[in-house]
């Protein structure tokens, strides 16, 4: 013989749907609003390493000049400027390694909810 469901066992059935549907909305939406988040965090950053970049190609420029007007020989050699280039090249690479890290940030997936012992039951 199968049990009737009463109304309120209905209710109560509709609104543990709403519910979890809510639960799961708020989720979604609070991953989401942390992967912008971190996604901002990121561009600031890089942002701020461009800032760096570009300081040091003016930096670079002014030292080859100076070295130029002194008259010095074969001024790609000298080790400022080789010092200069290293740290172009490191914050180039720090640089990269960020727009990875925006672009793997933008693909990631909510992941999925752990139930709860509630859901369980």
């Amino acid at each position: 013989m199968e049990e009737q469901s009463t109304p309120k066992e209905k209710v109560k059935t509709t609104s543990e749907k709403l519910w979890d549907s809510t639960r799961k909305t708020l989720h979604v939406a609070g991953f989401q609003a942390n992967k912008y988040k971190r996604i901002v965090q990121k561009k600031i950053d890089l942002a701020s390493l461009h800032r760096k970049i570009t300081a040091a190609h003016g930096d670079l420029g002014k030292l080859i000049d100076d070295i130029r007007e002194s008259g010095a020989p074969d001024i790609l050699a000298k080790n400022e400027v080789q010092e200069l280039f290293h740290a172009l090249d490191n914050l180039k690479a720090e640089a990269a390694a960020l727009e990875q890290e925006i672009e793997s940030i933008k693909v990631e997936e909510a992941p999925e909810e752990e139930p709860t012992e509630e859901q369980e039951q």
